[in-house]
């Protein structure tokens, strides 16, 4: 996988972290660089993770899957970018909630990683994938994209939450779309 689209997913993946972190800045009296830092830590952090633990899950099961392991990326890529969608399109928006509380920030880690864990998966079964350039760039536009959540939930609401969440699902169906394309030979 080339470096491009390791950014684009990541940027993708973040889009779940992100909606949030604008949420956590719109419960905020005030986003300093202190909260923000947490939210990118936390989000960042278990964004990098998750794919970590699903590539080794990938590799694992690599010798019995490998005829399907394009289909199963394609799959799994299609599924979490669908989900995105959807959750982009629903009209009953969440009660805002500020605290930055190891329970509260644990839950809400997991639970936006979940595609990340995934998408670790598709990377274990995927030949030429760099695990740790790939985690490092997740980690690390997660972290990024989250403190700027932040700061952009405090200062303008949730306006963009679910355009955020759009985007990244149809980023994620095309990146998925791509892979499948490649290994049938559409694109080389």
């Amino acid at each position: 996988m080339d470096v491009p689209a390791l950014i684009i997913t990541a940027i993708a993946l973040s889009m779940d972290a992100f909606a949030v972190s604008i949420c956590k800045g719109l419960a905020m009296k005030r986003a300093f660089l202190k909260e923000m830092a947490i939210v990118g830590l936390w989000f960042g952090g278990f964004q990098a993770l998750m794919p970590l633990l699903g590539y080794f899950l990938g590799n694992a099961f690599e010798k019995y899957i490998v005829a399907i392991d394009h289909w199963i990326a394609f799959t799994l890529l299609a599924l979490i970018g669908i989900l995105m969608i959807k959750e982009g399109c629903e009209k009953e928006e969440k009660e805002a909630d500020a605290s930055l509380g190891f329970k509260t920030m644990l839950l809400m880690a997991i639970a936006t990683s979940i595609d990340a864990l995934a998408v670790g998966i598709s990377y274990g079964i995927l030949p030429n994938v760099n695990i740790w350039v790939a985690i490092s760039s997740i980690g690390i536009i997660t972290f990024l994209l989250c403190m700027v959540g932040v700061k952009v939930g405090n200062i303008f609401g949730a306006k963009y939450k679910s355009k955020a969440e759009l985007v990244g699902g149809i980023i994620l169906i095309l990146i998925g779309s791509k892979i499948l394309l490649e290994h049938l030979g559409v694109f080389k």
